[in-house]
């Protein structure tokens, strides 16, 4: 039998240590990742949030609805009231199953959160014009209508220019892939929404099912306006109603 005295012992024990010890400190090293690897990875991260497929059913069905409000203004014009009832109705109902497939099949996106407002304000100022010019809403409710939508236009520039990253350039700013601020709707900009779309369906059929003039519609027309103005007012004051993704750097 091989005997290890006490100090001998005591070395080895030291030496198993200093061994154990070195080899975790080597794994240790091993395992942080280094500035070059965090910048990388940060690069990644910030590059897929820069960037997104716009091009979903969701989408598609927004777009479509933009196409659409032209040639429903047309009919109107031209006095064609039936045909422009039934191409509102289908936009109508895009206006609803874009958001259910985008919340359904996980197709939500920033550039969707603009587009989907953006194709119901034009629809909305295409019928507001083309009806009021055929007499069939007062001036000063289309003027309030118009009035408050022109704002929120000119507004969605500001805030687009302000937080879109660096660099800023033209070609950059009219990238919709380039996500920059999100529009939160308001309470009651989503009531007067449902309010505004009631009172210019309603005036779009009332010659085709003959009740123009009547006085429900006539006091649906003074809701509208006191809801347009109040909604307008609600996203100056508002705070959490525009969300840049990229807040600009204070001087």
């Amino acid at each position: 039998m091989e005997v290890i005295s006490t100090t001998g012992r005591k070395s080895l024990i030291s030496i198993q240590s200093c061994a154990f010890s070195t080899n975790n400190e080597s794994n240790s090293k091993q395992e942080l990742p280094s500035d070059a690897d965090k910048n990388a990875k940060a690069k990644g991260v910030k590059k897929m949030l820069l960037h997104e497929n716009i091009y979903t059913i969701p989408n598609i069905l927004t777009f479509s609805r933009l196409v659409a409000a032209p040639v429903i203004g047309y009919w109107v014009l031209q006095g064609d009231y039936t045909n422009a009832v039934i191409l509102f109705g289908v936009a109508s109902v895009t206006d609803g199953l874009d958001g259910w497939i985008a919340r359904r099949f996980q197709m939500q996106s920033i550039v969707g959160t603009i587009l989907d407002p953006m194709a119901d304000k034009t629809l909305m100022t295409i019928l507001t014009v083309t009806l009021a010019m055929q007499h069939l809403i007062p001036i000063p409710i289309a003027g309030i209508i118009l009035g408050r939508d022109a704002g929120l236009v000119l507004a969605s520039f500001y805030y687009r220019y302000i937080s879109l990253p660096e660099p800023k350039t033209f070609t950059r700013y009219w990238d919709f892939s380039i996500p920059s601020a999100e529009v939160k709707p308001t309470t009651i900009s989503k009531v007067n929404t449902v309010i505004q779309m009631a009172y210019i369906c309603l005036s779009l059929m009332a010659p085709v099912f003959d009740f123009t003039g009547h006085v429900g519609l006539e006091y649906l027309g003074y809701t509208c306006a006191a809801t347009t103005i109040w909604s307008g007012a609600s996203y100056v004051y508002t705070k959490d109603a525009v969300r840049m993704l990229y807040p600009p750097k204070k001087q």
